[in-house]
């Protein structure tokens, strides 16, 4: 059964710069992660690409455990259900509609942010040029572009923390065992980071998505 059907708040979506300033530049949306909000991951731009605009939405669902905002209905960590997902993939994709963009588009998203960014590449990996999971994994079930990928190959970054005290095991194991074969995968495991992102992986995103670009 499909979940009720989701939208994108386009009045508190996060930018870095005036949305009429994006033109032909670079676009790197950004997701964040369950209980949190549009204005977290922007932090993160002034370390990534200095000639891309930044655009960081908030989840659509309110976080019924603290505040904040979440992707998916409650659920376990690392375990939402697949019509959830798809319910706020296509709410992702129908804003991207909405902002047309005329250059390249790379998404980059933490923890269910990162799965929605996986998942974003099951159902239109031709919108994007690069897709990057940060402590993130992926939603069981099978999506609309599953079968093409292998073919495809669209590049990936994975980041996490062998330790990641948030997603469960079974949900990593998963993401291990899927990814290498649907996409062009660049894996980084560190340590210390928790559920989290480090200095490190920022600098190794930064160059992931600089090359994504060069490319297009």
């Amino acid at each position: 059964m499909m979940a009720e059907a989701l939208e994108i708040d386009d009045a508190v979506v996060a930018w870095s710069e005036p949305r009429d300033v994006l033109g032909e530049r670079p676009l790197v949306v950004l997701l964040h992660g369950r209980g949190s909000h549009e204005h977290d991951l922007m932090q993160l731009a002034p370390m990534l690409l200095p000639d891309a605009v930044y655009a960081s939405l908030r989840a659509p669902l309110p976080f019924l455990g603290g505040g904040g905002y979440s992707w998916f209905p409650p659920a376990a960590p690392g375990l939402p259900s697949a019509e959830g997902a798809e319910a706020a993939t296509r709410a992702i994709l129908a804003w991207l509609d909405r902002v047309a963009p005329a250059g390249p588009v790379a998404v980059l998203g933490f923890s269910q942010g990162g799965a929605l960014a996986t998942h974003l590449m099951r159902f239109s990996p031709e919108r994007f040029v690069a897709f990057v999971n940060l402590s993130g994994f992926i939603v069981p079930g099978v999506c609309p572009a599953d079968a093409t990928l292998p073919q495809v190959r669209p590049p990936m970054f994975w980041g996490r923390d062998l330790d990641d005290p948030i997603i469960p095991s079974e949900a990593t194991e998963a993401t291990e065992a899927w990814l290498p074969g649907h996409c062009t995968l660049t894996r980084r495991r560190y340590s210390g980071v928790g559920h989290g992102i480090s200095i490190e992986e920022v600098a190794e995103v930064r160059d992931f998505l600089a090359q994504a670009f060069a490319g297009r």
